[in-house]
């Protein structure tokens, strides 16, 4: 019997994982450990879809980390969130638990269940004064023409894209062969949504959104002094609702295209999954429409080796 370390959920956005993840970390009495890479920031709650509610299972509170753990405008990073990870996940085990990792950010997930050895990538000033005044599309045309590293799930903003550009430099002539930590071996469950479902849920969940005030969430850290760059820089829903509040879109175009881009986006992250299976990651993909009971069952027996 396989002894593993951690269980990871993932999945695409919209399909329904950290509900799930949950549940079982109730079933489970553990704790979770997230893997999104907007959620780490405070007062960044709807847009980012936090839905910490979900961590409420039957009148008991399941235990979350790796949200709400810096200010919004930082530039956190992979690096960072590898170190923050194994902080966590060591104390977790240390309490005796079996850990969850949630997410759909896959570079993250990745980079902690293989131990990349990564590094601490400093500006770039000449290359950023370089790749001033692009297209988002000249960038990632850029990026395209380097050794596939970064996590472009996410890349869908000028500063994104400069910045995956300016680490794929460094790691040209910098990147280390060796890992920092050592890898863990993780049941990896995947929530598999199909693409008609996954559009309709996307859709209904921005509207919801919208109608719960994500509008005056982006207004509220605007008015905290944040500068609209600043929140573009996170892409998606920060993007097109700063836009749109600093009056360069419509609501209607603001809605159509951050409709698209969460789509697309959603696409990505399914491109880097099934990226990681060829990479030699075995993901158990389970129905999303599934009865929350069964997918734990089904997880729990994938667990003990009965399947």
């Amino acid at each position: 019997m396989e002894k593993y370390e951690l269980i990871t959920i993932l999945g695409p956005t919209a399909s329904g994982k950290t509900g799930f993840a949950a549940a079982l970390a109730a079933r489970m009495d553990t704790e979770i450990i997230s893997a999104d890479s907007r959620q780490i920031y405070r007062s960044m709650d709807i847009g980012t879809g936090k839905d910490l509610a979900n961590y409420e299972v039957g009148g008991k509170h399941v235990p979350y980390h790796l949200i709400d753990i810096r200010e919004p405008g930082y530039k956190y990073n992979v690096f960072e969130y590898q170190h923050d990870f194994f902080r966590v996940y060591e104390e977790i085990r240390r309490r005796g638990k079996l850990p969850i990792l949630c997410g759909g950010t896959g570079m993250y997930i990745e980079a902690v269940l293989k131990g990349y050895k990564l590094l601490d990538v400093p500006p770039n000033p000449a290359l950023r004064a370089s790749l001033k005044g692009k297209t988002l599309q000249e960038l990632e045309n850029i990026l395209a023409s380097y050794k596939v590293l970064h996590n472009k799930t996410d890349v869908d903003s000028a500063q994104r894209a400069i910045r995956a550009i300016e680490i794929e430099e460094y790691y040209k002539t910098q990147a280390p062969d060796v890992n920092e930590y050592a890898p863990v071996k993780s049941l990896i469950v995947g929530i598999d949504i199909d693409r008609e479902r996954r559009r309709s849920k996307i859709s209904d969940r921005l509207r919801a959104r919208l109608n719960e005030g994500m509008v005056d969430e982006v207004r509220g850290l605007l008015a905290k002094g944040l500068k609209p760059e600043d929140l573009i820089y996170y892409g998606l829903e920060y993007k097109y609702l700063t836009l749109y509040v600093t009056g360069q879109l419509t609501y209607d175009e603001m809605f159509a295209q951050l409709e698209i881009a969460i789509h697309q986006f959603a696409k990505r992250q399914m491109t880097w999954f099934r990226g990681m299976e060829r990479r030699g990651f075995q993901i158990h993909w389970i129905e999303a429409g599934l009865p929350t009971e069964e997918k734990i069952n089904i997880t729990l027996r994938l667990l003990n080796n009965q399947l």
